[in-house]
């Protein structure tokens, strides 16, 4: 169960089954395991432009959500939920995935640059402020060559993760779990310490 300092966990994606389990849907993979582990099941929510889950204990409440407005446009989604139910900024973690990163790699941060990906820009703008904790999943990068790697950069982040890949993943995906389950205001310093330096156990 969530602490009551994280009010509003985000995943980025691309809503649509041909975008199911592609590398840059890795946010709403990160956000649909959560709510399988807890029995929360996922609706439509017109005025927020996503899906949305709530996680309640006799305490907390934790919303989940997938914005529905593809990723370029995340952040109309985002501020919608945080204007909404009027959330603070550092209540909200966003999960994005991340070309720079090796597969395993995972690096979180309070606040920086978009970095490049067009749904942290998006919030970013929205927002009006780039104050806001994100945690970056690594999806690995097409190719070393810069010129190579700019030609493939859309077939390799809209492209299935590999049997293989998966398997990786769904030690990553429950390390992360684990980790934002354990976050309060308090241990962030130490959360952080521990998910970027995070190593996959099959790897």
């Amino acid at each position: 169960m969530f602490s009551d300092d994280l009010k509003l966990l985000v995943g980025l994606g691309n809503p649509g089954s041909e975008y199911h389990k592609t590398r840059h849907n890795v946010g709403f993979m990160v956000l649909e395991e959560i709510a399988r582990q807890n029995k929360c099941t996922f609706r439509e929510n017109k005025k927020l432009y996503g899906r949305t889950c709530e996680i309640r204990s006799d305490v907390t409440k934790t919303m989940l959500l997938m914005p529905n407005t593809y990723m370029n446009d995340s952040g109309k989604s985002v501020r919608s939920a945080k204007d909404w139910f009027d959330f603070e900024n550092h209540q909200l973690i966003v999960l994005v995935d991340d070309i720079d990163l090796p597969l395993g790699k995972l690096r979180v941060r309070s606040k920086g640059s978009s970095g490049g990906h067009n749904g942290l820009k998006s919030i970013i703008s929205h927002l009006g402020t780039s104050e806001f904790k994100r945690l970056r999943i690594g999806i690995g990068s097409p190719s070393d060559n810069q010129q190579e790697r700019k030609s493939k950069t859309i077939s390799h982040v809209l492209g299935k993760f590999s049997k293989e890949e998966l398997i990786t993943l769904e030690f990553i995906i429950q390390e992360i779990i684990n980790c934002i389950e354990s976050i309060t205001s308090k241990n962030w310093e130490k959360i952080t310490t521990r998910i970027n330096s995070y190593k996959p156990e099959n790897s």
